[in-house]
């Protein structure tokens, strides 16, 4: 865990010493999970009839003033696990008829993770693992979880940086998460599904749709049609509500 004294695991690039402090994503150098059930809301090939084997972690390196969850990423409410305690949630989960195991905001927490799951492999895990990610990552990042992550779910926020930094305080939004989707596709290929339809490998890009940004979201299917090409899985959500600050905000509110 040397890399976490000089954290650059995410766009940020904050280089904080984690093992002291906590970044500007409220992570330190200690797992902190405040969720680990069976969702039966996602998508319905990542949840299936049974459920995706869902871990929520606490802390977010985006601040979304609209966030849902704001509890968890950006108040820190969580309980603090070991490693070998992850792993055992996600046996867990497995045992309990999990149709993967989907990592909620994990980027603060890669190193961690990906010794978890290589532990839980050993012991019996053969789930497939979902790297669900608000999509600001680094390339450095992605490239480090190649050999265990095997279904990418990342958003794609916004296509202009103005809407980024006015409501996720993300710098470069695009670019890094254009770059980072990329090298997701290039690391897992195109999805690939079984007989019932769960997905088993592969990319599949979020968006939601939010108030008064329909031509970003435009400008956002434009590129991926022209960039990642037709054959593409987008899931388009609609749930946008006025949570946390948006009311602060009279366009979101």
């Amino acid at each position: 865990m040397d890399f976490l004294t000089s954290c650059t695991l995410c766009p940020v690039k904050c280089q904080t010493d984690r093992t002291a402090r906590k970044g500007p994503c409220g992570a330190n150098d200690k797992l902190l999970v405040a969720k680990a059930f069976l969702h039966q809301w996602e998508e319905p090939c990542i949840s299936g009839s049974t459920g995706s084997g869902t871990i929520f972690f606490s802390g977010c390196n985006l601040h979304c003033i609209f966030c849902q969850n704001y509890g968890i990423s950006q108040e820190g409410i969580g309980k603090e696990i070991t490693i070998e305690r992850l792993s055992e949630i996600m046996l867990e989960l497995q045992e309990h008829g999990a149709a993967n195991i989907n990592l909620v905001t994990p980027t603060p927490y890669t190193l961690h993770i990906i010794e978890a799951v290589t532990m839980a492999r050993k012991k019996g895990l053969t789930l497939p693992i979902v790297y669900n990610t608000n999509g600001y990552e680094t390339l450095e990042t992605i490239h480090m979880l190649k050999g265990t992550i095997d279904i990418y779910l990342p958003d794609i926020k916004y296509f202009h940086d103005r809407y980024a930094l006015k409501y996720s305080k993300a710098k470069d939004y695009f670019k890094h998460a254009a770059s980072a989707i990329k090298a997701m596709l290039e690391q897992v290929g195109q999805p690939v599904f079984d007989e019932k339809g769960l997905m088993k490998k592969g990319v599949l890009l979020r968006h939601l749709i939010m108030p008064e940004l329909l031509e970003d979201s435009k400008y956002i299917l434009r590129w991926i049609k022209d960039e990642l090409g037709e054959q593409t899985y987008v899931s388009l959500m609609c749930q946008y509500t006025p949570m946390y600050q948006a009311a602060e905000y009279e366009e979101l509110n």
